[in-house]
Parts: structure tokens; C-alpha cells; sequence
């Protein structure tokens, strides 16, 4: 087995191939430098993204590259299938509660920052035009896209999609999580679900033999401005982090970038309302964890549990 893990698009990846040669050191390393390409396409922390180079185009017709195109069509995608609970175009309200800069250099200046006034709806994404035969978006002007949390789930799917030939894959992006299929032995992965009160404990240990599962949460990336405390789930009815109940979120679905959405649409829904969107999709699994310690679990979560797990559960 070969794995690399090195930092990309603001988080930690892995990336593993069941293969042990050459050849898998070098597929590994072609992956990491997708990552690198895929972070100077579409990072919001970039001046010279594309992406960047897109939101101050200030409206009208822009030719973009497949990459773009790909990921802001799934963005669009996502936003018709949540309803708008995940839309792409949250950036203003991400910069107004704080989250102006990488995720790193916030802790260092959090304590000096004033806390943001009240803000209205996010931009309705609706209001977007793509005309995919000329491969060229026209974003109205004011609008400006944030891409990050589809983005990773996209790159877990690519970045597997290209590994799985040489052999049994999974790709890590920032909690975002693809597998190419079962194991060289056939047997599934094993992905443990982190406690998100305790960064050493596990809640459970979820075996994968296709499909994917990623998290979100507002554990981790959160600060302080003033005296109130901010995250980087953003509802857009408000245009500001979530009011929710809901600590993190974990889903298990057949693609990263389904999973990443699904996570963020039930974090935003909060625990009752969340937990009832889920059980309306039997196609997904989830486990919800409460602020308040509560542990919830979807029906279909069952299926992929270890059965010790479900036996001690059981008692």
C-alpha cells in the first residue's frame, strides 16, 4: 500500500493506492499535483485564481476553463437539489462574518476584529447564467462565488476517478472522503467517524466498500470576533453562520461531493428538520451529533456500522 499526504485547497489530504511500486508513487504524486492545479483554479484566498479573477470581473459573459466550468455546473447542480441551502454564492456573507482569509491566519487576528452588522439574503444563484456550448458563465454583477466546500468533495471524486485503474483507492480531502471500490482482499474500508468533543475518540467506525462519506461541522473552523463566536456554514436565508443545534454532521452517500452537500444541508436544517431530510432520502446515511451530546442515527447508518459496534449497541 502507498499513501501521501501533504496540504492542499486549505486542508489536510490523503490520498491512498493499493499498490505498492513505482508506479503508484508517481500516480500518488500526479494526484497531488491536480490538487496544486485545482487550488490555483478555484481557491477564494487566491488573487490570481481564476476564481478571483472571475468575481471581479463585475458581471457579464466570461469564457472559463473545463475545471471552473466543471465545479460551478455542480455548484449550480447542488443549489437545485438543496433548494439553495447550498449555493455557491455565500462568499459576501463569508467575508462579513469574518472568514476573510485562510482558515489559518484567522486565530491569530480573531481577537482584534469587531463583530459584523446584520446581513439579509445571500445572492439568489438562480440568477447566474451558464451557456455550456461556449463553455462560458455570466455571473450578475455583485455576486461573488465561494466554491470550497463542493470543490473538495469534486477533487475526492476526480482525484479517485484517476487512481482507481492502478488499483483499490480513497482520497481524503479535508474530511470529504472517496473510495474507488472494496479493497485488494475484498474487503471494505474502514473510515472512523471522529467525536467532535474528542479529537482523540471515534463515535463510530464506518465500513465502506463503494460510494463515500465526508463531514461537516462548525467544531473546527470557528473564531471569535468580539464577543460572539462564528463558523463557516453559512445559511443563506440569513446570509450568516447558521443558528443551528447541530455540531457535525456526517453522511455517507455514492459520491464526496454528494455527501459534502447532503452534510451542509443537514447542519443548516438543524437536528429535527435535518434528521427528517435525511430519512426522506433512504439513498443516504447519516449520523448527526447535537450540541448538546445528543447522537442521532439514520436507519440506513446500520448498514455500514461495525457489526461489534452494532452488537454492543444492541445491549
Amino acid at each position: 500500500m502507498a499513501m501521501l499526504a501533504f496540504r492542499a485547497m486549505g486542508s489536510s489530504i490523503l490520498a491512498i493506492l493499493e499498490r505498492a511500486d513505482d508506479r503508484a508513487d508517481a500516480e500518488l504524486q500526479h494526484v497531488r499535483a491536480c490538487f496544486a492545479t485545482w487550488e490555483q483554479t478555484l481557491s477564494r484566498f487566491r488573487p490570481d485564481s481564476e476564481l478571483s479573477m472571475l468575481n471581479r470581473a463585475g458581471g457579464g459573459w466570461a469564457t472559463i476553463s473545463p475545471t471552473l466550468a466543471s465545479v460551478l455546473v455542480l455548484a449550480l447542480e447542488v443549489a437545485a437539489q438543496t433548494d439553495g441551502l447550498v449555493t455557491p454564492t455565500v462568499l459576501d456573507a463569508l467575508e462579513q462574518a469574518g472568514y476573510d482569509r485562510d482558515f489559518g491566519l484567522l486565530a491569530a487576528i480573531s481577537h482584534n476584529r469587531s463583530a459584523p452588522g446584520s446581513r439579509g439574503q445571500s445572492a439568489d444563484w438562480r440568477r447566474i447564467r451558464w451557456d455550456a456550448a461556449r463553455q462560458r458563465v455570466a455571473v450578475p454583477a455583485g455576486v461573488r462565488l465561494d466554491l470550497g466546500g463542493v470543490a473538495k468533495g469534486w477533487a475526492a471524486d476526480r482525484a479517485v476517478a484517476w487512481l482507481a485503474p492502478f488499483g483499490p483507492a480513497l482520497v481524503d480531502a479535508g474530511g470529504d472522503i472517496s473510495i474507488s471500490g472494496p479493497r485488494a482482499d475484498g474487503t471494505a474500508w474502514p473510515i472512523a467517524v471522529s467525536d467532535p468533543f474528542d479529537a482523540d475518540a471515534s463515535l463510530d467506525l464506518l465500513l465502506l466498500s463503494s460510494g463515500a462519506v465526508a463531514t461537516s461541522g462548525r467544531d473546527l473552523r470557528h473564531w471569535r470576533m468580539g464577543s460572539r463566536e462564528y463558523h463557516h456554514i453559512i445559511d443563506p436565508r440569513r446570509g450568516a453562520p447558521a443558528e443551528t443545534d447541530l455540531l457535525s454532521v456526517t453522511v455517507v452517500a455514492a459520491s464526496a461531493a454528494e455527501a459534502e452537500a447532503a452534510a451542509k444541508v443537514v447542519l443548516i436544517l438543524g437536528s429535527t428538520a435535518g434528521y427528517s431530510w435525511l430519512a426522506d432520502r433512504p439513498w443516504l446515511a447519516g449520523l448527526l451529533v447535537c450540541a448538546d451530546r445528543t447522537i442521532l442515527r439514520t436507519a440506513t447508518l446500520e448498514a455500514y456500522r461495525w457489526a461489534a459496534d452494532r452488537q454492543a449497541a444492541s445491549r
